[in-house]
């Protein structure tokens, strides 16, 4: 099974969790708790720009939790607002105060819901050093995924507003 944590997008293959229940939703429930999943029953973890809404203090159990249902050898593709690049470009005297409005929603959440706050900012060395914790291996960055189309490939002045790295299990 391959697991599309966040998603809405309908792929071949592909089963949906959403905190929301809708249409296209094969599971409803929060990245915080997989109970719902056998351990080791996952081939792939897609969650593009979704564990920023998980606050700090529940983010080494939620690693833990993604670990623990992939597969050996079980890939975690994970995307985030990339706060470095983010932060980069607020301070930039060249953003308008309308683009700095629009990356302050990145760095934050757009906050149009309940669900749509950050709680954690990240950057290359917070993601790694945490999924390090997990017990993943095998860190690779890439720009885009090439699965979904969602905010992981969105480009701000033509920098990637995303960090994505592949993890291996």
């Amino acid at each position: 099974m391959k697991l599309h944590i966040g998603g809405k997008e309908t792929k071949e293959g592909w089963k949906i969790l959403n905190i929301q229940k809708s249409d296209n939703v094969d599971y409803v429930g929060d990245i915080t708790d997989l109970s719902q999943f056998d351990s080791e029953s996952i081939d792939e973890i897609y969650a593009s720009h979704v564990l920023e809404h998980v606050g700090r203090f529940k983010v080494s159990s939620t690693l833990d939790g993604i670990y623990r249902v992939l597969k050996k050898k079980g890939k975690f593709y994970v995307s985030v607002p990339d706060m470095d690049t983010l932060s980069h470009a607020f301070i930039s005297p060249l953003a308008s105060a309308e683009n700095k409005f629009r990356i302050m929603r990145m760095m934050f959440g757009g906050q149009v819901d309940d669900y749509d706050f950050h709680y954690f900012g990240w950057n290359f060395e917070f993601l790694r050093d945490f999924l390090k914790k997990a017990g993943f291996v095998d860190f690779k960055r890439v720009d885009s995924f090439g699965l979904f189309n969602d905010t992981s490939d969105y480009k701000l002045y033509g920098f990637s507003v995303s960090l994505n790295l592949i993890v291996t299990k």
